[in-house]
């Protein structure tokens, strides 16, 4: 087939483009109407939701309008009543100032009225100030010439007068004060202790300074001693006791102040005597031995005490100072059986009392505790007491009770004082304690020299083992009342200066005698 020519090729391309182009603007614009109609409607259609929503909103705006108008209308008619009320209050007030305004001004022109009149009054009370004044000072210089003393010598006379007067009168209340108190206060207190008293007995052993130990032979007494006398020393240096080996028959003495020390003396003693081996290296084990027993049965004592009292959550450590006061005494007395005995009697009285008796069977019971520690601690054995037992966790008013039994330090409970009067009734108890016959008749002298001491007093007399002292005064001197105050005077004087157990009484006795002779 013969090809076409190019002209006619590129006339068909041309052609061909042509078309495609007419075709292809003929879809765009129907596209683009189509998309015109879509745009309308929705522009259409936002015009109709607008104004719907315009609609609404200038409706609720409305709405917020008139509510919010609705109540500023309601707070603005409450404002103004509140603002009509506190007017008709600030005018009432206002009328009220006015008034107090005239009464003020009233009041003030009386003030000044009185107060001219109290000026022209107290001139004239100066004025008869003066003239009373003259008056009696020349009433004073015609009673001087008259009395023939001066005011300042009468005015002392007066004092004088006066305060004698006041003296007899606080004696006579003294008196009166001390024998209502004994009415009121001796019936009871004998009443509580001779109930503490009777409830409870105890047996008592007077303890001394040396302890025999028995023999079998005197034979022993040579082997006790040893070759020039090495075994006694070795002993004594052991025990840090004495020793003494006379004629006495079968026995040796063991002397020594501290009863601990000379019961291990003791009971080496016996056991070296048991084992027939006596030397200085056995007399040393013993010793040891023994003194080591000592200690467990000390603790034993003392926890075996307590659980005899039914003393709970004390302190172990409290047990070895307690079993000390088993080797102890005071006066003679066992203090180990002494502090059972105060234990048991203070906790009568305070059952007596409506206290609590096992407070008080306890600080009873520890009231003598600082004896057996006083080497540790510095002080009256009232206050080492009270140190060591505070330091082992003690509670305060058991603290306060023992440290405050002696008045070494401020009482704060009654507990203190049961303690003090049981520490008394069980010391001063007939044949409780023992004191040496040189301290008794230093004790009697002195009480009589302290009674003797006082201005008005003629004899004194210690009597009933110094129980008591018996002042005979001179009655042109001492007056009935001044009595009283010098009985008083004197007791003080006696507790401030003596030491003794117990109390003492002391009796002022005034007479007056009358003699004459018939001739």
């Amino acid at each position: 087939m013969p090809s076409l020519p190019a002209w006619l090729v590129a006339l068909a391309a041309a052609a061909a483009f042509l078309v495609g182009w007419l075709a292809q603007r003929q879809r765009n614009e129907r596209l683009n109407g189509s998309a015109r109609r879509a745009r309308d409607q929705v522009l259409e259609d936002a015009s109709r939701d607008a104004a719907a929503l315009r609609k609404n909103a200038e409706f609720e705006a409305k709405d917020i309008i008139y509510q919010a108008r609705a109540a500023f209308d309601t707070e603005t008619s409450k404002t103004r009543q509140e603002q009509a009320r506190r007017n008709e209050m600030l005018d009432q007030r206002e009328a009220n100032l006015n008034r107090n305004a005239v009464f003020m001004a009233e009041k003030t022109t009386r003030l000044e009225k009185t107060d001219e009149e109290l000026k022209q009054g107290l001139a004239g009370l100066e004025n008869d100030r003066k003239q009373l004044a003259a008056m009696l000072e020349e009433q004073t210089r015609k009673l001087e010439h008259i009395a023939g003393l001066r005011a300042e010598d009468a005015r002392h006379m007066l004092e004088d007068n006066l305060i004698g007067e006041a003296r007899a009168s606080a004696a006579r209340r003294i008196r009166d004060l001390r024998e209502e108190a004994e009415r009121h206060a001796k019936r009871d207190s004998q009443k509580i202790l001779a109930l503490a008293i009777q409830r409870y007995a105890a047996e008592h052993v007077a303890e001394i300074a040396v302890s025999v130990v028995d023999l079998p032979s005197d034979d022993m007494k040579g082997r006790i001693i040893g070759r020039e006398g090495r075994n006694i020393r070795a002993f004594e240096l052991a025990t840090g006791i004495d020793v003494i080996i006379d004629d006495t028959p079968e026995a040796v003495i063991i002397s020594g102040f501290d009863p601990v020390r000379r019961e291990v003396a003791c009971q080496s003693l016996q056991k070296l005597i048991r084992d027939g081996r006596i030397h200085p290296g056995r007399i040393e084990e013993v010793v040891a031995k023994t003194r080591q027993e000592m200690m467990e049965k000390i603790r034993e004592i003392g926890e075996q005490a307590c659980l005899d009292l039914d003393l709970q959550k004390l302190h172990p450590d409290l047990y070895p100072y307690i079993g000390r006061l088993h080797y102890r005494t005071s006066y003679g007395q066992n203090l180990l059986l002494h502090s059972r005995e105060v234990a048991s009697v203070a906790a009568i009285i305070a059952s007596e009392l409506g206290l609590d008796p096992k407070l008080a069977r306890r600080c009873g019971f520890l009231h003598d505790i600082g004896k057996a520690a006083e080497h540790e601690f510095e002080g009256p054995h009232a206050l080492v007491g009270a140190k060591l037992i505070k330091k082992l966790g003690e509670q305060e008013i058991v603290v306060n009770a023992v440290g405050g039994h002696h008045q070494d330090m401020e009482t704060l409970s009654p507990y203190a004082f049961i303690t003090a009067a049981a520490d008394a009734v069980s010391a001063s108890r007939p044949g409780a304690r023992r004191e040496s016959l040189e301290s008794y008749v230093k004790r009697l002298e002195a009480l009589e020299k302290i009674a003797e001491s006082f201005a008005g007093v003629e004899r004194s007399y210690a009597i009933q083992a110094g129980r008591e002292v018996r002042i005979l005064v001179n009655h042109s001197l001492v007056s009935d009342a001044e009595a009283a105050v010098l009985a008083e005077e004197i007791g003080k004087r006696v507790e401030s200066e003596l030491e003794y157990p117990g109390q003492i009484k002391v009796t002022v006795i005034r007479e007056t005698r009358a003699i004459a002779y018939a001739r």
